[in-house]
């Protein structure tokens, strides 16, 4: 089993950065694909990116690709999503997953955490 726990987000100004950490608990999560996934007010939650569980392959939404970047380190059991060139669309609670590798939809994923919130502002 694995317990997530999301922190990094805030409000930031149209074309600033965050820096998003997800750290887990347990000791299998290098064995997990991890995927972030994001929820805008009265939206349904959508898929970001995700990152296999050796970090060799990378996925992201049309919506992001080219602005936010997703990595891990699995000595610190912790995966990043870096978000940059921020708009105020971006704006929504930003949760990480542990899941099967490559997974791009909701779904598929086992584990969630409560999700940290971040609001651009214009």
């Amino acid at each position: 089993q694995v317990q997530l726990v999301e922190s990094g987000g805030g409000l930031v100004q149209a074309g600033g950065s965050l820096r998003l950490s997800c750290s887990a608990s347990g000791r299998t999560f290098s064995s997990y694909g991890m995927g972030w996934f994001r929820q805008a007010p009265g939206k349904e939650r959508e898929f970001v990116a995700a990152i296999t569980w050796s970090g060799g392959r990378t996925y992201y939404a049309d919506s992001v690709k080219g602005r936010f970047t997703i990595s891990r380190d699995n000595a610190k059991n912790t995966v990043y999503l870096r978000l940059n060139s921020l708009k105020p669309a971006d704006t929504a609670v930003y949760y990480c997953a542990a899941g099967p590798n490559g997974a791009t939809v909701a779904y598929e994923y086992a584990y969630w955490g409560q999700g940290t919130q971040v609001t651009v502002s214009s």
